[in-house]
C-alpha cells in the first residue's frame, strides 16, 4: 500500500458566542505544516472575545487509491484541509481534533457519524505542493464502465432480470 504521511499542528479558535445554549464556538482555523512539539493550548493570538490556540498534532496522510479525491479538492478555490473534532470533556474547551484529511469523501464518511463535526480549513501552499506531487506520481486515469444490461432469454434459463407481464384476456364487452 503506497501512503505518505506528514505531521500538522491543528489551530483552534475560540469565539464568545450569544447563542442562548453555547457560551463559546469553537471551530479550526488553521494546519500549521510539519507541525513542532508545541504545548496544547497555547494562546497564539488573541482579541476581544476571540482567541486562536494550539490544539495538537495528527498526521495528514495520503493514499494512493484516493488520487481522484485529491484532484477534486485541488481544483477547488482554496484547496482544504478538512479537520476533524469530536467532544472531549478533557479537551481546553471540551472538543478536540482527531483526524484530518485532503479527501473530501473521507471526510463525508465522517460526517456520518453523529458525534463528529468536520471543518474544512484553508490549505497551506506547502502541503497543495505535496498532495500536488503525490497525485503526479501515483494518480491512474480509470474509465468508466458502464455495465450494459442483457435481456432475458428464455432458452438459457433462468430468472428473468426485470417481471414479465402476463397479457390481460380481454372481454367482450372491452371492445
Amino acid at each position: 500500500m503506497t501512503s505518505e504521511k506528514m505531521p500538522v499542528g491543528v489551530v483552534l479558535e475560540r469565539r464568545s458566542s450569544d447563542h442562548p445554549w453555547e457560551d463559546l464556538a469553537v471551530r479550526p482555523v488553521a494546519i500549521v505544516p510539519g507541525a513542532a512539539t508545541e504545548p496544547v493550548a497555547r494562546i497564539l493570538a488573541e482579541g476581544d472575545g476571540w482567541a486562536q490556540y494550539y490544539a495538537g498534532m495528527l498526521e495528514l496522510e495520503l493514499h494512493h487509491t484516493e488520487t481522484e479525491d485529491y484532484l477534486y479538492n485541488l481544483a477547488n478555490d482554496p484547496p482544504a484541509v478538512y479537520v476533524m473534532l469530536r467532544e472531549d470533556l478533557d479537551a481546553v474547551d471540551g472538543v478536540a481534533p482527531f483526524a484530518v484529511t485532503a479527501s473530501p469523501s473521507e471526510a463525508q464518511s465522517y460526517l456520518d457519524a453523529d458525534e463528529n463535526l468536520v471543518e474544512a480549513v484553508p490549505m497551506p501552499p506547502a502541503i497543495v505542493g505535496w498532495v500536488g506531487a503525490f497525485v503526479e506520481r501515483y494518480h491512474v486515469d480509470r474509465p468508466v464502465y458502464k455495465r450494459q444490461r442483457k435481456p432475458y432469454d428464455p432458452r438459457k434459463g433462468g430468472e428473468p432480470t426485470a417481471p414479465s407481464v402476463a397479457p390481460v384476456a380481454r372481454r367482450e364487452s372491452d371492445g
